[in-house]
């Protein structure tokens, strides 16, 4: 049996998978009232950065205070399907023995790509939230990790992506992918005031780390599969298709997020 550990980010008191191989964690914990979950503020961690670093700082601490085989993360309201439709939700989502099965054939588990089709990765994010983060972090990119350019660049042409920053790997690649990712955000931390956004404009970092693991991903050619992708809440996308329209042809910015229940924007 594979020793898997998948946290389940959340900020707020949610039913949980009774499966072992998910761990909630309370991102954001540090300062917070205590949800009654394990907290991303003990051991190496960066909880007091949540408010722009989102769901990531779950992602370092599993970094350094995990020791598992497998790591992975999900959302309290984003899992992986197993494509099945039970009356409960949760027996849609991917069990350990699913996992074990998958990670046979794979080195990384993935959501499907989300499509924008009209739109290529580069000018939404532009045209729905403010680019100069992201053009920072093509500028680290070229001067830190110069063989990871050709891929970065893909994003002005590319219309899809694997979103959420949901991912199931092996520890090894995990510690990799981590040791990038977080060079990469530490160094934009010291490029990028973020004083001058607003609350939801300033969880940049969370935003573009999900443009990033496609990049890591295809530089280093790792295997992966993908699965569905399991809400569980609905998204209002009546609402999300015409601020999608508004912020194309008005340049008029995101303001909010689209699910039914939550300010976030599937980052926490």
């Amino acid at each position: 049996m594979k020793n898997i550990k998948v946290i389940v980010a959340t900020h707020k008191k949610y039913t949980m998978p009774n499966d072992p191989s998910y761990l909630p964690l309370h991102v954001g914990k540090d300062g917070n009232i205590d949800l009654g979950y394990l907290g991303d503020d003990s051991g190496d961690n960066i909880s007091t950065k949540n408010p722009y670093f989102s769901e990531l700082t779950g992602v370092y601490w599993a970094w350094k205070n995990l020791n598992s085989d497998y790591i992975g993360l999900v959302h309290y309201r984003r899992y992986f399907g197993n494509g099945k439709k039970n009356k409960n939700t949760f027996d849609n989502i991917l069990s350990t023995k699913e996992i074990e099965e998958l990670l046979e054939e794979t080195d990384v588990i993935l959501p499907k790509k989300r499509n924008y089709y009209i739109e290529t990765l580069y000018s939404h994010y532009k045209n729905t939230l403010y680019i100069e983060p992201l053009d920072q972090t093509e500028k680290i990119i070229n001067e830190l990790y110069p063989e990871y350019t050709q891929y970065f660049k893909l994003l002005h042409k590319r219309t899809s992506a694997h979103m959420f920053n949901m991912f199931i790997m092996k520890k090894s690649f995990f510690h990799k992918y981590c040791q990038w990712l977080f060079s990469i955000l530490f160094e934009l931390e010291k490029r990028i005031d973020v004083s001058q956004y607003d609350p939801f404009h300033s969880r940049f970092y969370g935003r573009i780390s999900e443009l990033l693991l496609d990049i890591w991903i295809e530089t280093n050619k790792v295997k992966y599969l993908e699965v569905p992708l399991l809400n569980m809440e609905k998204t209002n996308w009546l609402h999300k298709g015409g601020m999608f329209l508004r912020a194309k042809f008005t340049k008029k910015k995101y303001e909010k997020s689209f699910t039914k229940y939550s300010i976030f924007t599937g980052e926490l």
